[in-house]
Parts: C-alpha cells; structure tokens; sequence
C-alpha cells in the first residue's frame, strides 16, 4: 500500500517540477528579449538619447521665445522688433522706403 501511495505522489511531484523548470524559463526568456529585456537595453538607450537631443532643441526653442515676448513687453517693447513685426504681419512701409520684390534663385541660375 505505500508503494502505491509513492508511485503516485512521484508523478504528481515531477510535474509539479517541470511546471516550475516551465515558469523560470518564461520568465528567463522574457527578462532576456522582452520588452525591458537586456536585448531592448542598446534601444532604449537610444532612444532616451533622442530624446535628450529632442528635448535640448525645444529648450532652445522655448528660450528664444521668451525672449521675443520679453522683447514685446507692453511697458517696455524693443521698436526695432516691433518695426520688423508690422512690416512682415501687416505690410507697413514708411513713405521714404521702397520695395523691392527678389524672386527666390532658381536651381538652373
């Protein structure tokens, strides 16, 4: 009678074991190619260096815009900007000034 109860418990027990030996290779495979795997880490990487870059072009951006609205503070405007905004946006031109269209240079000339 306890060879049987033996027998039994034996098969129980190594499929218990395979479905650990099963998990660990899961979770092996997936710490190895997945997502945040060691595989994706040269990816990540640069991709967080893109990002990086991506991120010092809008801080320059941004800087320079702040200026130009600092330079257009209500109290205290810089003219020589608020010259060039009303001849660009509204087409404005002091009496004494001429106008001269140029055509953009063509490839062939």
């Amino acid at each position: 009678m306890n060879k049987a109860v033996i027998k039994r418990r034996v098969p129980r027990e190594k499929l218990t074991q395979w479905g650990a030996l099963g998990v660990l290779l899961v979770l092996g495979g997936l710490a190895l190619a997945g997502p945040s795997g060691l595989l994706a880490w040269g990816e990540n990487v640069a991709q967080l260096e893109q990002r990086q870059d991506q991120i010092a072009r809008l801080t320059a951006e941004r800087d320079e815009l702040k200026n130009r609205v600092a330079l257009l503070d209500m109290n205290n405007a810089d003219p020589d900007l608020v010259g060039e905004l009303l001849r660009r946006n509204l087409n404005v031109v002091h009496p004494d000034e001429v106008v001269l269209e140029l055509k953009p240079p063509q490839d062939g000339q």
